[in-house]
């Protein structure tokens, strides 16, 4: 794969990259040796950029990546984690620079590193954003070389827009996919204005533009998909995009016909993405080897015609927008 600038940090990345959540938990069993093997394959297949954070198996997640690297030796991916979500209660006040700074601490002990190379807070409450005393703060812990640069990931458009009002803050973290446009419509033209890179998380909806699943599938009891439907252990929009399932169903059955005879709908929906210049890098999790290398194989595909394009955006307007335009 072919690599580009991560914003204006000096680093680079591929335009697909590796979403470590699922290999950390709250996606079923993955076995560590699993686990590796999948990061292993993504790695081999040329991605460069690795997205974690210190929630994902409560360190579980970082240490993986870690073990993975030392394993492999040779130049090392970029690795972005995130920290804040370990606050209990998860409250604004919760975020201060001390606090952000022992989560940063331990993160740096389970990746094994002197410094991460960009940290980023993890959805807090939508006041943080515009906590100038917060990225301060951050100013000072990059200013003391444990962090390389700092970022946010957020769940509104409205957040991401107070996030770039602070000079700091090199990237943005968003949910961005087939049934999640209002990103490129509201925020994507500011962000590339500052030099932002966004980074497009949750890209093939939970596994529903996988194109797999029906009203019979099934998930583990530890898998999010089955127990954060409604938001009941956070932000629902983190789960299927915050689409009603049975909607979501429908809109897949009717996307289909866009989707190229030959073309995995998975491979479709990463594509989708790419085809939007403001976004930096996608980062599709993944629980098998097989997986991950079907994921970097989308970064091959021809670009999407504008019939296709219309399509996604058809299917957006009359199903999708509907439940989650004004949400998120």
């Amino acid at each position: 794969m072919q690599t580009h600038p991560f914003g204006r940090t000096g680093s680079t990345t591929t335009p697909i990259g590796f979403g470590a959540w699922a290999i950390g938990g709250t996606w079923g069993e993955v076995t560590w040796e699993d686990a590796k093997a999948t990061l292993n394959a993504a790695l081999d297949a040329g991605m460069t950029f690795i997205d974690t954070a210190d929630v994902y198996g409560d360190g579980r997640s970082e240490q993986i990546i870690a073990e993975v690297l030392a394993e492999r030796g040779g130049a090392r991916p970029f690795v972005a984690t995130k920290a804040g979500r370990r606050l209990d209660p998860h409250s604004a006040e919760g975020y201060t620079g001390a606090n952000i700074e022992a989560f940063i601490d331990r993160s740096l002990k389970n990746l094994k590193v002197d410094c991460l190379d960009l940290v980023q807070l993890h959805c807090p409450p939508t006041p943080v954003y515009s906590d100038a005393t917060m990225f301060a703060a951050l100013d000072a812990i990059k200013a003391k070389g444990k962090i390389a640069d700092y970022g946010v990931s957020v769940e509104t458009v409205e957040e991401a827009r107070a996030a770039i009002q602070h000079p700091g803050v090199v990237s943005v973290q968003i949910i961005y996919n087939m049934f999640r446009m209002k990103p490129a419509d509201t925020f994507f033209a500011e962000a590339r204005a500052k030099g932002v890179a966004i980074i497009a998380r949750v890209p093939l909806a939970s596994g529903l533009l996988t194109g797999k699943m029906s009203a019979d599938s099934q998930f583990a009891a530890d898998d999010h998909r089955a127990f954060n439907r409604n938001g009941e252990a956070f932000d629902k929009g983190e789960t299927f995009s915050g689409v009603p399932f049975d909607v979501a169903l429908e809109a897949v059955e009717a996307l289909r016909a866009a989707v190229p005879q030959g073309v995995p709908m998975a491979a479709f929906a990463l594509r989708w993405i790419m085809m939007e210049q403001a976004v930096t890098v996608v980062i599709p999790g993944a629980k098998t080897p097989a997986q991950a290398q079907a994921n970097a194989a989308a970064a091959d595909l021809p670009a999407l015609t504008a019939d296709q394009m219309q399509a996604a955006r058809d299917v957006y307007t009359r199903l999708i927008a509907p439940h989650v335009a004004h949400l998120w």
